[in-house]
């Protein structure tokens, strides 16, 4: 068990819930085999995209998204990494998640996608307005869907992409680029990849015909012996048993009214899709935390999925 295990409540487990929902005859709908109708809906990538967009843009207070302090101490690695590291945060919202790296480590340089401009303005003004040392030299956003497009080759050339990148990192950064230009000194022709990735909420968003691309993608950018992060919702957590019948649009997933789809995982599905792209699995597990909202008093049962997972060496 990794760092993952203090989130556990000790009277409430996976197997606990997934008892009783399965006896729940109105939670059936959710384990039923999906059978498209004429009248389920339809959405495309672009659809996708620009849902998350709107999504933003009507949540772009920093007040939304909490900072994920709780990162540091689920992926430790984080903190202790040698100078001059380097992340990839896949998704970065608002920058809560890029935030308490920055802050706990001075020694790492955080690369940031998410597919809306403003978006990413927002997490710069964010981040500008908190005092991290040199934030403007650790802090590049750009533009991007993973799910429907490769990362820029600034990031990792094709013949970065074949593994000839080398282990040891380079202090080069983009320093004074603006966003979505970056100096490509380090190799030549690109930074020459990641030794960290991030996928924090983020991959639940993408439909799952397209998750093992989206993957590869994440595997190709990364070093030999990279490490890439997961967090993300796991199957029975309450969001999901929220979801009416019409909502969904796939076995394990739905789609919002405003438009935002979820997936919601299990162990084996996140293993075949992390180890057929080429991945090695550290570390896999649901966190299952049970609160009190002490308002009205009902109680939350929430479930994600912690997971690590390596790029070979060789």
């Amino acid at each position: 068990m990794g760092e993952a295990a203090q989130y556990f409540s000790k009277d409430f487990d996976w197997e606990d819930l997934r008892t009783r929902v399965e006896n729940d005859p109105f939670l059936r709908h959710h384990l039923l085999p999906f059978e498209p109708s004429d009248r389920s809906p339809s959405v495309s990538a672009e659809a996708d995209s620009d849902a998350w967009k709107r999504f933003h843009l009507r949540h772009s207070s920093g007040k939304f998204f909490k900072e994920r302090r709780y990162l540091l101490k689920e992926f430790p690695e984080l903190v202790s990494c040698k100078k001059c590291s380097k992340l990839l945060e896949v998704g970065c919202g608002n920058g809560s998640t890029a935030l308490p790296i920055l802050r706990g480590n001075e020694n790492i340089v955080v690369y940031a996608c998410d597919c809306s401009t403003e978006t990413l303005d927002r997490a710069k003004e964010i981040l500008n307005c908190t005092g991290i040392a040199s934030v403007n030299d650790r802090f590049h956003p750009f533009c991007c869907d993973f799910s429907i497009s490769k990362f820029p080759t600034l990031l990792a050339c094709n013949s970065c992409r074949e593994n000839t990148l080398k282990l040891q990192p380079s202090c080069t950064t983009p320093g004074s680029q603006a966003t979505d230009s970056f100096a490509l000194a380090e190799s030549g022709c690109c930074i020459g990849g990641f030794d960290f990735l991030t996928l924090i909420f983020t991959l639940s968003a993408v439909p799952l015909q397209r998750m093992p691309a989206s993957i590869r993608e994440c595997f190709m950018v990364l070093k030999p012996g990279g490490l890439l992060f997961f967090r993300d919702y796991g199957l029975y957590d309450m969001t999901m048993l929220r979801f009416r019948p019409d909502q969904r649009v796939g076995f394990r997933e739905y789609v919002r009214l405003d438009g935002t789809r979820s997936y919601f995982f299990c162990l084996n599905t996140l293993r075949d899709l992390f180890v057929t792209a080429g991945f090695i699995e550290l570390e896999l597990e649901y966190c299952c935390v049970r609160s009190s909202n002490r308002r009205n008093g009902k109680s939350m049962e929430r479930v994600w999925v912690h997971g690590k997972f390596q790029k070979p060496v060789s």
